[in-house]
């Protein structure tokens, strides 16, 4: 079962982002999503391989954001794809079948697509607007999900576990899970406050 709190890795540098990743690990993160935009492919493997090693320390799951090739390099456990990224069935040849793959979704429709290809789970958002993003997606706002979720269980759709993502605060997990996601991945709230890790987890229960 995917822990349902995730922690999509923040930092300009490797050094950042080691830093940001031992904090949300130290506080009782289970599962890591390593996305570092600015830098090259060398460094994106190198910090994949530290990331990789400290998560095994910590028995903690590890999916890198993007990079099929990583993933598989450096036996990650698992791939998450944005939507303008390679497609999941590539990404299953690639990694393997036994990987984790998740995929973004911004709509109902992408939703339909994402469990159509077979993600084992999905990112739904932006919950609200975040820097952490360029190009955003409209914002969904909580009734964007309650719509979303109502209609999927309207419709008796089955779809992978689907994370809301995108500016979430602690405030906001309650209703988030009232409306019907599995979990949340954060980003800049663990960042700046990883202590917080088991409140959320204690939410997430």
């Amino acid at each position: 079962m995917l822990d349902k709190l995730q922690y999509i890795s923040q930092g300009k540098t490797a050094t950042e982002q080691i830093r940001n990743i031992r904090n949300a690990l130290d506080n009782g993160a289970g599962l890591i999503q390593l996305r570092w935009k600015e830098s090259s492919y060398d460094q994106q493997l190198e910090l994949a391989l530290a990331t990789r090693k400290i998560c095994q320390a910590y028995k903690a799951t590890c999916i890198i954001n993007d990079h099929i090739n990583i993933a598989a390099a450096i036996a990650a456990d698992g791939v998450h794809l944005g939507l303008d990224d390679d497609a999941i069935a590539k990404a299953r040849n690639t990694v393997g079948p036994d990987k984790i793959i998740g995929g973004t979704a911004n709509t109902l429709n992408d939703i339909l697509q994402r469990t159509a290809e077979g993600c084992d789970y999905i990112g739904l958002g932006p919950y609200r607007f975040t820097t952490t993003k360029e190009k955003l997606s409209p914002e969904l706002g909580l009734a964007g999900y309650q719509n979303i979720f109502n209609h999927l269980q309207e419709q008796g759709i089955k779809t992978p576990p689907i994370y809301a993502i995108g500016g979430i605060e602690i405030h906001d997990i309650p209703a988030l899970l009232q409306a019907g996601v599995y979990g949340v991945a954060v980003s800049g709230l663990i960042t700046r406050q990883p202590a917080l890790v088991p409140q959320i987890k204690k939410l997430l229960v």
